[in-house]
């Protein structure tokens, strides 16, 4: 058997591989397959025609067996386009302020989303690839190419738009050259706080249904607040107020999905974990608390893993941390430069993890979500024209 092609990062600097190229390479290999079925189907069907013309050959093939030939021709391709504008998608949620942004710009290793003080997402944003040397977006219900040099003209742009809502959708398209994650068919998907709208379902019909992985991103910073309040002044157990406070509409959210989907893709960043570094005394109390309640969401609440499988969709990082300093590394200057919390390395790597475990997640389930559908179909397809053509064949035989 030939070995399996080497699937490299999209930062090959790094020399690692890319569960990523799997979803590519298969999408290819199916491209191609369906186009060759595709002329495959269309020489059939023009076969069909001409004998259906030929008045030497009559009753030969009919013309409804020549419509029907037609018909699978027309289904093969539209599904040929549908597959060519497949890609991955990644949904982030959680509330307002918890860092959604910043962790798709950390993934992204540029600040091509707003984020940061004085700015909330007011609508969903997606951003995904272009060829093009120049980024630009795309507002809903609108072709326009409007073009934004930067990350502020994107925000003035996103800001001066009365138009858009949280329920509306705005495409940026970054340029590939400028970001290699972006070249493998991902397109994220940031979004408005689960605490701005009560329209979740029509969130979920519209934005949603063909995500292949949900990130919720919430803010560790508030439960270590209130562990340690607690602790000084014994109020009220802290595992119980994180518990109904800091995650209940997110939880709510979830809920809803999981009612949509069958068993979804979902990751949890308890982001700005280098608060802990202020509190070292309560991190590890704070952390296991968040993993205790992560772990009860997903596996009893939620039923989408096992409690073994659990862990490795867990994490506990700073995205603001990792963004700067790959920016940093990208401008040449020491990753671990400027005024980092104590246990930086730890937090990067604990991110880093986060990365290749959601690139494996994401790239086998689109596979199988993306594909198998049309890989049924396309084998049905084909069984109905080997069956059509084997009535003519017979047909043709009586007749000599």
């Amino acid at each position: 058997m030939a070995a399996a092609p080497h699937l490299r990062r999209s930062d090959s600097a790094q020399g690692e591989f890319s569960p990523l190229k799997r979803f590519v390479i298969a999408k290819k290999k199916i491209s191609d397959v369906f186009e060759q079925l595709l002329n495959y189907v269309k020489e059939t069907s023009e076969f069909v025609e001409e004998t259906c013309a030929n008045k030497a050959l009559v009753n030969i093939a009919s013309q409804d067996q020549k419509l029907e030939i037609q018909a699978y021709a027309d289904k093969l391709a539209v599904i040929k386009d549908v597959l060519a504008r497949r890609h991955m998608k990644v949904a982030f949620f959680g509330r307002t302020s918890n860092g959604k942004s910043t962790v798709v710009n950390a993934m992204l290793r540029d600040r091509v989303l707003p984020s940061g003080i004085g700015h909330t997402t007011n609508c969903f944003l997606s951003v995904e690839g272009t060829d093009e040397d120049k980024a630009y977006l795309k507002t809903e219900g609108s072709d326009e190419e409007k073009s934004i040099k930067t990350v502020n003209q994107l925000a003035h742009a996103l800001h001066m738009d009365e138009s858009l809502d949280a329920g509306c959708l705005v495409r940026v398209f970054w340029p590939k050259a400028k970001c290699a994650l972006l070249r493998d068919d991902l397109v994220l998907v940031d979004s408005p706080g689960t605490d701005v709208t009560t329209q979740l379902d029509s969130w979920i019909d519209k934005f949603c249904l063909d995500a292949d992985v949900f990130v919720l991103v919430a803010n560790s910073e508030s439960t270590l607040m209130n562990t340690v309040f607690n602790v000084y002044f014994s109020v009220v157990n802290s595992w119980l107020l994180s518990h109904i406070w800091l995650f209940r509409l997110e939880k709510h959210f979830f809920h809803k999905v999981n009612e949509r989907l069958s068993k979804p893709n979902i990751f949890i960043l308890n982001n700005r974990w280098d608060a802990s570094a202020n509190e070292p005394e309560y991190m590890e109390d704070v952390r296991k608390q968040h993993t205790d309640r992560c772990v009860n969401f997903l596996v009893e609440e939620l039923k989408v893993v096992d409690r073994d499988q659990a862990p490795d969709r867990i994490f506990f990082v700073s995205a603001k941390e990792v963004l700067n300093s790959r920016m940093q590394r990208a401008q040449g200057m020491p990753e671990a430069g400027g005024a980092l919390a104590e246990g930086f390395h730890e937090r990067l790597k604990e991110f880093q993890c986060f990365e290749r475990r959601f690139e494996e997640c994401i790239s086998q389930s689109a596979v199988k979500t993306k594909f198998e559908q049309h890989t049924i179909r396309a084998k049905q397809i084909t069984e109905k024209v080997k069956s059509i053509m084997d009535a003519i064949n017979i047909e043709a035989a009586e007749k000599r």
